[in-house]
């Protein structure tokens, strides 16, 4: 096993309640519309900016895509903790000899926002944004562009992910996939597709690994 790739929302920081708080304000605002949560994760797949422009009936959607940014790192740093025992997981990994990437539909500008608020910058080999591909997860590409990107095989991977979305993404990649249920806030409480395996703690996943190489 040489790479480990990684989804970002609800795997690698706990950004959900940023994202959903967001999300409201700019429905609210721009089509006096009350969303839920749970309306919002069913919107994910593409990109936040693909999600306003695909959602909002308010045709004014750069000043809205502009407030979802101003509001997603104005609030960043009070909604989402800064987490030691992924930090801790990440370096470990690195001195291990792995590869590190992530795989995100998020925009590569929220993305940028939330690896600066949290110190994540410069520990991962290969980032895949909802911006760097045409067809967003479920559909495998950006597992696929990450392991081309980093020169592994897709049995020399493993992709964890918190969504349904994840997992079959990593599937259809034909990577090992790994269901994590680690973080406050998660996508999917029972995975429709079954992972070859499901964490709910961060440090049951180190030891059931090999050294990187």
């Amino acid at each position: 096993m040489k790479a480990v790739l990684f989804d970002f929302d609800g795997t690698l920081a706990d950004t959900l309640p940023v994202c959903f708080l967001a999300f409201e304000s700019v429905f609210k605002k721009f089509d006096d519309r009350e969303v839920t949560s749970e309306e919002i994760k069913a919107m994910f797949g593409p990109s936040e900016t693909g999600i306003i422009r695909e959602n909002l009936k308010n045709n004014n959607h750069e000043k809205a895509i502009e407030l979802y940014y101003e509001i997603y790192r104005a609030r960043h740093e009070n909604i989402v903790p800064k987490n030691e025992e992924i930090y801790t997981l990440l370096i470990e990994l690195k001195n291990r000899g792995y590869k590190l990437g992530i795989v995100t539909g998020k925009a590569r500008r929220s993305l940028d926002i939330s690896l600066e608020c949290l110190e994540l910058n410069n520990i991962f080999d290969v980032i895949v944004t909802g911006d760097d591909v045409e067809f967003p997860k479920p559909h495998p590409e950006g597992v696929n562009k990450a392991l081309v990107e980093l020169g592994v095989s897709n049995t020399e991977a493993i992709f964890l992910g918190d969504s349904d979305a994840d997992i079959l993404a990593g599937k259809q990649a034909n990577v090992h996939t790994i269901g994590v249920h680690w973080l406050p806030n998660f996508q999917t409480i029972d995975f429709s597709f079954q992972p070859d395996d499901v964490h709910s703690n961060i440090n049951e996943f180190l030891p059931s690994l090999p050294d990187g190489g």
